[in-house]
This record gives structure tokens, sequence and C-alpha cells, in this order.
């Protein structure tokens, strides 16, 4: 990892910096306990129009950390976050010309599977982190779409929370390869991910412990007790008993 900022606040020691993937050099942050060594680790995909240090992945990182002893990192997505260079912010622009990108890059899925795994490396390769410690990943929306794959065919990841996505058929493949623990999120009323779909999805996983949660509203309003029940799910499954 190449670090250009290492600084701590409030427990909570916070590197960014980049890190060589198959498709070339990749924004990455690490969260870690500035006084203790982390239990578990957690990969954070974010959602699409954000980037890997937006107001809930940040959230989250220092709760998981500061609450559950846990080492968390992120990435930015595809022209996401510091992988652009016109600084653009408009969600609703880059939405759009992110949808356009993947109908572009029809490697898209195996590609970003590849950043996850070489980040997960990378992550590992840290003295303070290492490879000894149980990992989990989370992700919705953007953060699902591109991170079901990582789950079903990475062997270190031991369990996962995915959601605000629909079925296809690469989808439903994906979640019947899943081995680890899954807790699946819904919006009962998401405009972007039909019900149905997202039902439809939940079906192919086959993991014994599968749990589905659905909230009323749309896409972009995930309750935050569903946020503090996903950290608890991973955490359950993660940190060993003391």
């Amino acid at each position: 990892m190449q670090i250009r900022e290492d600084v701590s606040l409030d427990g909570v020691r916070e590197r960014i910096g980049s890190y060589r993937a198959p498709s070339g050099d990749v924004p990455l942050v690490v969260w870690t306990p500035d006084d203790r060594p982390p239990r578990a680790l957690v990969a954070v995909g974010h959602g699409a129009s954000g980037h890997k240090r937006m107001s809930y992945v940040l959230s989250m990182a220092r709760e998981l950390v500061r609450e559950f002893d846990c080492a968390v990192f992120a990435v930015d997505g595809p022209i996401h976050g510091e992988r652009r260079s016109d600084g653009l912010l408009d969600d609703t622009l880059i939405m759009l010309e992110f949808a356009q990108y993947w109908q572009n890059h029809p490697d898209l899925l195996d590609v970003t599977e590849g950043e996850w795994r070489a980040a997960l490396d990378c992550v590992q390769s840290l003295e303070d982190v290492g490879s000894e410690i149980p990992v989990g990943y989370w992700g919705l929306s953007m953060g699902g779409l591109l991170g079901i794959g990582f789950v079903a065919r990475e062997p270190r990841i031991q369990a996962s929370v995915l959601g605000l996505m629909g079925a296809t058929e690469r989808f439903r493949t994906d979640a019947a390869a899943v081995s680890a623990p899954v807790l699946f999120l819904v919006q009962w009323h998401d405009e972007l991910f039909s019900r149905e779909s997202s039902l439809e999805l939940f079906d192919n996983f086959t993991v014994a412990d599968r749990t589905l949660l659905a909230s009323p509203g749309a896409h972009g309003g995930v309750p935050e007790q569903s946020i503090l029940h996903s950290m608890e799910f991973l955490s359950a499954r993660l940190l060993p008993s003391t």
C-alpha cells in the first residue's frame, strides 16, 4: 500500500493511499484501532455516485473499529471518487455515467472482483492487520452488485452483508455460490430494483445461514437500525467468543 495520509483520531487510525490491482492503481482507505490489534477485518463497498469516505461508510467504519474491534477498508469504485480526474460531484450525472460505463465494459464484474481480491491481499499485508483474523464483506446497491462475485468466490470471506440489488443470470449464479453466512437487505419500495427481483435473488442463496431484512422505504432510505443490525450480524459471525 502506498500511503499518503496516516492520522489517528479518537482511537481510530486512518490510512489513505492506493494499491496495485491487475487493472492499475486503485484508491484505498484503511481504518484500524490505534491502540489494540483488530479481531476481524471488514471490506466495505460504497454505493453508486459515492466514494470510499462518503458519510455512511466513514461512520460505519469508525463504529466497527471502536465498538467491534474490527479493521475496515474501502476502495473507490470504477469512475468514482479519486478515480475521477474531473472532480464531478453531481450524483445524478455520476449514476448515468456509471450505467453507461457498465454497458461499455462487459468485463466490469470480473475486473472489480479482481480489484477486491488485490485490495484484501494488500490490507492483510499490513503488519498490524495480518491474515490470521476473519474477514467479512459489506456492500449495498453498487457495493452489492460489484461485491457479490467476490463474496461468492473468495474463500477468505466468512460473512457478508449484501442487498439493494436485483436478480440477473450472473447474480443468481453468484448468490448460489455464496458459502458464507449472508444478511440480505431489501427496501420494500425500492424504485431502482423491484421487490420481486430482490426477493428472487434472495431465493438463490443456498447457504444455511441466510437472513432477509426488509424495511419500508425507497432505495436510499435504509434505516439506521438496519445498518446497526448489519454490523451486529457481521460481528456475531466474525468475532471469536470471549
